[in-house]
């Protein structure tokens, strides 16, 4: 359940969350996405080069980058989106290839700038996405109801979603993400246009997610905020995975950076120069 904070604004009880160094010195669990050789071309142009990572349960998985990186071409094609030039990728052992209807309902996918319809209510927006999942109008009110807790949503549920600020627009597209309760989550940007609370509120709930055993991938250009809330890293850069690991072990593999913002700057250094 959430509390109040700073002028009112919601805020998770701190005691739901799970500490972040205590994951990172934790054995991983299950892989639940798995990335192999993945490659994608846009004609002559290569997004994507030969990309391989994977992400257990109970994990957030940083994929960081400047724009252009590749990252949201990664995350089209793990959510269906793309159809891969070459590789092979895996949400919670369905291969997305293959059949990525059955993929789709094991993963949760939201973007920064994920569309709400403005004349629809948050109610009804989850109602309907609910029904497209194939669930009983009874577990939607029941998963709808559960989510209003968790997101604080009870004063902006049965409002237009044209009315609402871009923090509660946000929530309302998290619960749309999340209704179904998937294994997996994919979130593109999400904190895009937010500010600083409604940005911690958002980072909040996915270690609260995290923590309930999903995996997660986090994808942002704003490395500061990924050294927050990432158990592991990948540094992505040109289409290709230029560093890998835990936020300290990238700062030490940079000559003990002070940031992870740093040690990404100084791996491109020396990858440009070599």
């Amino acid at each position: 359940m959430p509390t109040r904070g700073v002028e009112g604004a919601p805020r998770f009880r701190s005691g739901s969350l799970v500490a972040t160094a205590t994951l990172l010195s934790s054995p991983p669990c299950m892989s639940a996405v798995t990335v192999e050789r993945l490659k994608k071309l846009f004609g002559q142009r290569t997004a994507v080069a030969g990309l391989s990572f994977s992400v257990s349960a109970g994990e957030i998985y940083g994929l960081l980058g400047p724009n252009g990186a590749g990252k949201t071409t990664t995350l089209r094609i793990l959510a269906g989106l793309l159809r891969p030039t070459e590789g092979v990728a895996e949400i919670a052992d369905v291969d997305v290839g293959r059949d990525p209807r059955e993929a789709q309902r094991r993963l949760g996918f939201m973007t920064g700038t994920t569309g709400l319809y403005g004349r629809l209510t948050g109610r009804e927006v989850l109602a309907y996405f609910g029904a497209l999942e194939g669930m009983s109008p009874r577990d939607v009110v029941a998963r709808t109801a559960e989510l209003a807790a968790v997101l604080d949503l009870g004063e902006i549920l049965d409002r237009r979603c044209e009315a609402l600020s871009s923090g509660q627009k946000q929530r309302i597209s998290v619960a749309r993400a999340v209704l179904h309760d998937p294994p997996v989550l994919i979130l593109d940007e999400p904190t895009v246009g937010l500010d600083v609370l409604a940005s911690r509120f958002l980072r909040e709930y996915i270690g609260a997610e995290r923590a309930r055993g999903k995996a997660v991938i986090f994808s942002t250009h704003y490395l500061a905020e990924a050294e927050l809330l990432c158990d592991r890293v990948g540094l992505l850069y040109e289409g290709k995975l230029l560093a890998e690991g835990r936020p300290p072990e990238l700062r030490a593999l940079a000559g003990d950076a002070t940031s992870l913002e740093e040690a990404f700057l100084r791996l491109v250094t020396h990858l440009v120069a070599a």
